[in-house]
């Protein structure tokens, strides 16, 4: 980036002043959107828990406003992701300027490929894990005991599980960054294999119920999301070639 280029520190500022309007003016129509089917948004949210119920069971709200500010909070979670491509678009429109035109090559498949990763843990989350640990949760109840799950407390818990679960599914991303930046490489990766599996049972035994069943759909997705990143670092991880070529270059 040239000279000319550069912009004072107050045009920075308020170009992310309009970017962060048009922002929130893109999650505000998000919401609006979404809050015109809240009900069937609510409503997919809680099948896998709907599923398992017995007949007759349904979810509860305890207080007057609560199914209300509920659906508000669901309609405003899948306005968010409606809005996600906006929110990307200007983020990428506020940073690109002052990237170099490798580095604006990289963040697009970057961008994209968190997106796919935060996704699809999402949805093995919805649709292996959250069926199985509800059935395992709802086998406590007997003729004396009755689940009656609340609006509320559902939300907060399956939208903390969703967000878990798609912050796993980043590990190859993330690892592979790191290795590409040289903070570790394909042999340490290797070498700390046995370590890292013993901690995948461990955050698996901390997101999941406690049974053996759902640990297991948990780790083994982590373990195989480890290999996966093994090989990222393998081929995109910095060589010994790099460092020395960025070593004559400062010299």
């Amino acid at each position: 980036m040239t000279e000319p280029d550069k912009q004072p520190f107050t045009a920075h500022l308020e170009e992310l002043r309009s970017r962060l309007i048009k922002s929130f003016i893109a999650v505000a129509v998000g919401f609006l959107i979404s809050y015109g089917f809240k009900e069937q948004i609510f409503k997919i949210l809680t099948a896998p828990l709907m599923r398992v119920l017995r007949p007759g069971d349904h979810l509860i709200y305890t207080n007057l406003p609560e199914a209300f500010f509920t659906l508000m909070k669901a309609a405003f979670i899948s306005g968010i992701m409606l809005a996600s491509p906006i929110l990307l678009y200007q983020f990428w429109m506020f940073v690109a300027p002052g990237l170099y035109d490798r580095e604006k090559r990289l963040v697009f498949p970057i961008l994209l490929l968190s997106t796919l990763f935060f996704a699809g843990g999402a949805l093995f989350g919805y649709f292996v894990v959250f069926p199985l640990g509800f059935e395992f949760f709802l086998s406590f109840a007997s003729d004396t005991i009755r689940p009656m799950p609340s609006m509320k407390e559902y939300l907060g818990f399956s939208s903390k599980m969703l967000l878990a679960f798609g912050l796993v599914f980043e590990m190859p991303l993330v690892i592979t960054f790191m290795a590409r930046l040289g903070i570790v490489s394909m042999e340490f990766l290797k070498r700390f294999r046995k370590y890292a599996i013993l901690v995948f049972f461990i955050v698996a035994a901390i997101l999941t119920p406690p049974d053996v069943v759902s640990q297991i759909l948990m780790a083994l997705p982590m373990m195989l999301l480890y290999e996966i990143s093994i090989i990222g670092a393998r081929l995109f991880g910095r060589q010994k070639n790099d460092v020395e070529t960025e070593k004559e270059a400062e010299t």
